[in-house]
Protein backbone atom coordinates (compact mmCIF):
# COMPACT_ATOMS: atom_id res chain seq x y z
CA UNK A 1 0.00 0.00 0.00
CA UNK A 2 1.20 3.36 -0.55
CA UNK A 3 1.51 5.79 2.52
CA UNK A 4 -0.23 8.70 2.51
CA UNK A 5 1.48 12.20 1.42
CA UNK A 6 0.18 15.46 3.11
CA UNK A 7 1.28 18.88 1.92
CA UNK A 8 1.65 21.51 4.15
CA UNK A 9 2.26 25.29 3.52
CA UNK A 10 4.71 26.41 5.94
CA UNK A 11 5.76 30.26 7.61
CA UNK A 12 2.36 31.07 6.66
CA UNK A 13 -1.51 30.72 7.00
CA UNK A 14 -2.37 30.53 3.14
CA UNK A 15 -1.98 27.54 1.33
CA UNK A 16 -0.82 29.30 -1.67
CA UNK A 17 1.92 31.09 0.01
CA UNK A 18 4.54 30.01 2.41
CA UNK A 19 7.17 27.13 1.34
CA UNK A 20 5.75 23.83 0.24
CA UNK A 21 6.60 20.68 2.29
CA UNK A 22 5.59 17.35 1.72
CA UNK A 23 4.96 15.09 4.86
CA UNK A 24 4.72 11.13 5.19
CA UNK A 25 3.87 10.22 9.06
CA UNK A 26 4.44 6.83 8.47
CA UNK A 27 7.41 5.87 6.85
CA UNK A 28 8.65 3.43 8.85
CA UNK A 29 8.83 0.79 6.44
CA UNK A 30 9.86 3.11 3.63
CA UNK A 31 13.67 2.11 2.44
CA UNK A 32 15.80 5.43 0.47
CA UNK A 33 15.14 4.35 -2.72
CA UNK A 34 11.40 4.49 -2.10
CA UNK A 35 11.71 7.81 0.40
CA UNK A 36 13.85 9.70 -2.75
CA UNK A 37 11.26 8.66 -5.29
CA UNK A 38 8.26 10.08 -3.23
CA UNK A 39 10.43 13.18 -2.62
CA UNK A 40 10.82 13.54 -6.44
CA UNK A 41 7.18 12.61 -7.22
CA UNK A 42 6.22 15.26 -4.76
CA UNK A 43 8.13 17.72 -6.40
CA UNK A 44 8.75 20.48 -2.70
CA UNK A 45 12.08 21.43 -2.25
CA UNK A 46 12.05 18.96 0.89
CA UNK A 47 9.35 15.86 2.03
CA UNK A 48 10.06 14.93 5.37
CA UNK A 49 9.41 11.31 6.65
CA UNK A 50 8.62 10.19 10.29
CA UNK A 51 10.59 6.96 10.73
CA UNK A 52 10.71 5.73 13.61
CA UNK A 53 9.90 6.60 17.71
CA UNK A 54 6.49 6.87 19.79
CA UNK A 55 4.56 9.58 19.92
CA UNK A 56 3.67 8.50 23.81
CA UNK A 57 7.20 9.28 24.34
CA UNK A 58 7.73 12.45 22.53
CA UNK A 59 10.96 11.96 20.62
CA UNK A 60 10.39 10.82 16.92
CA UNK A 61 12.83 9.94 14.12
CA UNK A 62 12.77 12.20 11.42
CA UNK A 63 14.70 12.09 7.40
CA UNK A 64 14.16 14.93 4.61
CA UNK A 65 14.59 14.67 0.93
CA UNK A 66 14.64 16.88 -1.45
CA UNK A 67 14.01 16.03 -5.55
CA UNK A 68 17.34 15.17 -5.60
CA UNK A 69 19.02 14.22 -2.53
CA UNK A 70 18.29 13.54 1.02
CA UNK A 71 19.58 16.29 3.44
CA UNK A 72 20.20 16.55 7.19
CA UNK A 73 17.97 19.18 8.41
CA UNK A 74 14.92 21.31 6.45
CA UNK A 75 13.57 24.01 8.89
CA UNK A 76 10.12 24.41 6.89
CA UNK A 77 9.33 20.41 6.81
CA UNK A 78 10.12 20.53 10.43
CA UNK A 79 7.60 23.30 11.21
CA UNK A 80 5.04 21.72 9.01
CA UNK A 81 5.69 18.29 10.34
CA UNK A 82 4.99 19.90 13.99
CA UNK A 83 1.41 21.48 13.27
CA UNK A 84 0.31 18.22 11.30
CA UNK A 85 0.92 16.50 14.75
CA UNK A 86 -0.16 18.73 16.66
CA UNK A 87 -3.50 19.23 14.63
CA UNK A 88 -4.14 14.83 15.00
CA UNK A 89 -2.80 14.54 18.43
CA UNK A 90 -2.53 18.21 19.98
CA UNK A 91 -0.04 20.55 20.69
CA UNK A 92 3.33 19.74 22.86
CA UNK A 93 6.74 19.73 22.76
CA UNK A 94 8.67 16.72 20.70
CA UNK A 95 12.29 15.89 20.17
CA UNK A 96 13.14 15.27 16.47
CA UNK A 97 16.34 12.90 15.88
CA UNK A 98 17.27 14.07 12.33
CA UNK A 99 20.58 13.15 10.99
CA UNK A 100 21.64 16.79 11.68
CA UNK A 101 21.14 16.22 15.53
CA UNK A 102 18.34 16.41 18.01
CA UNK A 103 15.95 18.87 16.99
CA UNK A 104 13.52 19.81 20.30
CA UNK A 105 10.26 21.10 18.54
CA UNK A 106 7.16 22.52 20.70
CA UNK A 107 3.79 23.67 18.90
CA UNK A 108 1.13 25.63 20.77
CA UNK A 109 -2.24 27.53 20.28
CA UNK A 110 -1.48 31.42 19.75
CA UNK A 111 -3.72 34.34 20.78
CA UNK A 112 -5.77 33.46 17.76
CA UNK A 113 -6.26 30.47 18.44
CA UNK A 114 -3.66 29.11 15.36
CA UNK A 115 -0.82 26.30 15.83
CA UNK A 116 2.58 27.61 15.96
CA UNK A 117 5.80 25.38 15.72
CA UNK A 118 9.24 26.65 17.49
CA UNK A 119 12.30 24.51 16.26
CA UNK A 120 15.40 24.83 18.58
CA UNK A 121 18.47 24.60 16.45
CA UNK A 122 21.53 22.73 16.68
CA UNK A 123 24.52 24.41 17.78
CA UNK A 124 25.13 27.15 15.36
CA UNK A 125 28.67 28.02 13.83
CA UNK A 126 29.87 31.05 11.73
CA UNK A 127 32.95 30.68 9.63
CA UNK A 128 34.64 33.37 7.28
CA UNK A 129 34.29 32.80 3.69
CA UNK A 130 37.31 32.01 1.31
CA UNK A 131 37.70 35.44 -0.75
CA UNK A 132 38.34 33.03 -3.81
CA UNK A 133 34.89 31.50 -2.77
CA UNK A 134 32.83 34.31 -2.82
CA UNK A 135 33.89 35.70 -5.66
CA UNK A 136 33.07 32.69 -7.69
CA UNK A 137 29.62 32.88 -5.33
CA UNK A 138 28.66 36.69 -6.65
CA UNK A 139 29.55 36.21 -10.42
CA UNK A 140 27.14 33.55 -10.43
CA UNK A 141 24.66 35.77 -8.87
CA UNK A 142 25.91 38.16 -10.95
CA UNK A 143 26.73 39.97 -8.56
CA UNK A 144 29.39 42.58 -7.82
CA UNK A 145 31.55 43.67 -4.29
CA UNK A 146 29.87 46.79 -4.88
CA UNK A 147 26.07 45.42 -4.12
CA UNK A 148 26.78 44.29 -0.68
CA UNK A 149 25.92 45.86 2.64
CA UNK A 150 29.38 46.87 3.91
CA UNK A 151 28.36 46.46 7.89
CA UNK A 152 27.23 43.04 7.24
CA UNK A 153 29.77 40.76 5.52
CA UNK A 154 29.46 37.78 3.92
CA UNK A 155 30.24 34.47 6.06
CA UNK A 156 29.23 31.18 6.44
CA UNK A 157 26.45 30.55 8.92
CA UNK A 158 25.33 26.42 9.94
CA UNK A 159 22.34 25.39 12.31
CA UNK A 160 22.40 21.99 10.29
CA UNK A 161 23.26 22.91 7.34
CA UNK A 162 26.10 24.91 6.12
CA UNK A 163 25.06 28.04 4.46
CA UNK A 164 26.48 31.10 2.49
CA UNK A 165 25.41 34.71 3.61
CA UNK A 166 25.66 37.40 1.46
CA UNK A 167 23.36 40.89 2.25
CA UNK A 168 22.87 43.12 -0.32
CA UNK A 169 22.92 46.74 0.18
CA UNK A 170 19.46 47.95 -1.65
CA UNK A 171 16.16 46.00 -1.73
CA UNK A 172 16.34 46.58 -6.02
CA UNK A 173 19.27 44.52 -5.12
CA UNK A 174 17.57 41.86 -3.31
CA UNK A 175 15.02 41.78 -5.72
CA UNK A 176 16.70 41.65 -8.88
CA UNK A 177 17.46 38.27 -8.92
CA UNK A 178 18.90 36.11 -12.04
CA UNK A 179 21.43 33.50 -11.43
CA UNK A 180 23.18 30.88 -12.93
CA UNK A 181 21.75 28.06 -11.08
CA UNK A 182 24.19 25.35 -13.07
CA UNK A 183 27.27 27.84 -11.98
CA UNK A 184 26.16 27.89 -8.37
CA UNK A 185 24.92 24.57 -7.88
CA UNK A 186 28.26 23.67 -9.19
CA UNK A 187 29.84 25.84 -6.61
CA UNK A 188 27.46 25.20 -3.69
CA UNK A 189 27.88 21.48 -4.08
CA UNK A 190 31.62 21.71 -4.08
CA UNK A 191 31.65 23.63 -0.92
CA UNK A 192 28.43 21.85 0.93
CA UNK A 193 26.43 24.47 1.10
CA UNK A 194 22.87 24.28 1.08
CA UNK A 195 21.78 27.60 0.24
CA UNK A 196 22.76 30.89 -0.56
CA UNK A 197 20.75 33.19 1.72
CA UNK A 198 20.26 36.98 0.29
CA UNK A 199 19.51 39.39 2.96
CA UNK A 200 18.93 43.09 2.98
CA UNK A 201 17.92 44.68 6.59
CA UNK A 202 14.70 46.93 6.24
CA UNK A 203 15.38 47.66 10.01
CA UNK A 204 17.51 46.97 12.85
CA UNK A 205 15.58 43.77 13.76
CA UNK A 206 13.84 43.02 10.06
CA UNK A 207 15.13 41.59 7.08
CA UNK A 208 13.88 40.20 3.56
CA UNK A 209 15.39 37.31 2.61
CA UNK A 210 15.59 34.99 -0.49
CA UNK A 211 17.23 31.81 -0.57
CA UNK A 212 18.58 30.24 -3.95
CA UNK A 213 18.36 26.27 -3.57
CA UNK A 214 20.31 24.71 -6.48
CA UNK A 215 21.13 21.30 -4.74
CA UNK A 216 18.07 20.92 -4.50
CA UNK A 217 16.90 20.79 -7.67
CA UNK A 218 15.10 23.80 -6.89
CA UNK A 219 15.75 27.87 -8.13
CA UNK A 220 14.35 29.38 -5.04
CA UNK A 221 12.97 28.40 -1.58
CA UNK A 222 9.73 30.50 -0.40
CA UNK A 223 10.65 30.24 3.61
CA UNK A 224 13.69 28.74 4.65
CA UNK A 225 14.02 28.16 8.42
CA UNK A 226 17.39 26.24 8.62
CA UNK A 227 19.00 29.45 7.25
CA UNK A 228 17.05 31.47 9.14
CA UNK A 229 17.78 29.98 12.14
CA UNK A 230 21.86 29.86 10.74
CA UNK A 231 21.14 34.18 9.79
CA UNK A 232 20.38 34.46 13.82
CA UNK A 233 23.23 33.04 14.64
CA UNK A 234 25.89 35.35 11.81
CA UNK A 235 24.03 38.41 13.19
CA UNK A 236 24.55 37.38 16.90
CA UNK A 237 28.82 36.58 15.76
CA UNK A 238 29.45 39.86 13.77
CA UNK A 239 27.48 41.55 16.91
CA UNK A 240 24.83 42.97 14.53
CA UNK A 241 21.87 42.38 17.38
CA UNK A 242 21.87 42.76 21.17
CA UNK A 243 20.56 39.17 22.38
CA UNK A 244 18.28 38.30 23.51
CA UNK A 245 16.89 39.64 20.48
CA UNK A 246 13.72 38.92 18.05
CA UNK A 247 14.18 38.82 14.40
CA UNK A 248 11.36 39.48 11.61
CA UNK A 249 12.24 37.58 8.46
CA UNK A 250 9.98 38.53 4.93
CA UNK A 251 10.87 35.66 2.80
CA UNK A 252 9.34 34.39 -0.80
CA UNK A 253 7.39 38.01 -1.65
CA UNK A 254 9.37 38.50 -4.92
CA UNK A 255 8.34 35.08 -5.98
CA UNK A 256 4.83 34.96 -5.16
CA UNK A 257 4.50 33.25 -2.23
CA UNK A 258 5.09 35.26 0.60
CA UNK A 259 6.38 34.15 4.24
CA UNK A 260 7.03 34.99 7.71
CA UNK A 261 9.57 33.65 9.99
CA UNK A 262 9.93 34.72 13.82
CA UNK A 263 13.93 34.45 14.99
CA UNK A 264 14.98 33.81 18.61
CA UNK A 265 18.42 34.89 19.31
CA UNK A 266 19.75 34.23 22.71
CA UNK A 267 22.80 35.43 24.51
CA UNK A 268 24.38 31.79 23.19
CA UNK A 269 23.77 28.50 22.13
CA UNK A 270 20.93 27.29 19.91
CA UNK A 271 18.49 29.80 17.87
CA UNK A 272 14.64 29.27 17.22
CA UNK A 273 12.91 29.67 14.46
CA UNK A 274 9.15 29.89 14.78
CA UNK A 275 5.64 30.06 12.32
CA UNK A 276 2.73 28.49 11.22
CA UNK A 277 1.86 25.68 8.90
CA UNK A 278 -1.34 25.14 6.89
CA UNK A 279 -2.63 22.37 4.84
CA UNK A 280 -2.39 22.62 1.03
CA UNK A 281 -6.09 21.79 -0.21
CA UNK A 282 -5.76 18.58 -2.67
Amino acid sequence: MSPEILRYAAFTRDPSAGNPAGLVLDAASLDDVAMQAIAAEVGYSETAFLVGGEMSSGRLAVRYFSPRAEVPFCGHATVALAVALAERRGPGPLLLDTPAGPVPVASAYDEHGHLVATLTSVEPRVAPVPPDQLAAALESLGWSPADLDPDLPPRLAYAGLWHLVVVAATRERLADLHYDMDRLGRLMADQGWTTVHLAWRAAPDTFHVRDPFPPGGVVEDPATGAAAAAFGAYLRELGLVTPPAQLTLHQGEDMGRPSMLIVDVPAAGPVRVTGTAVVIPD
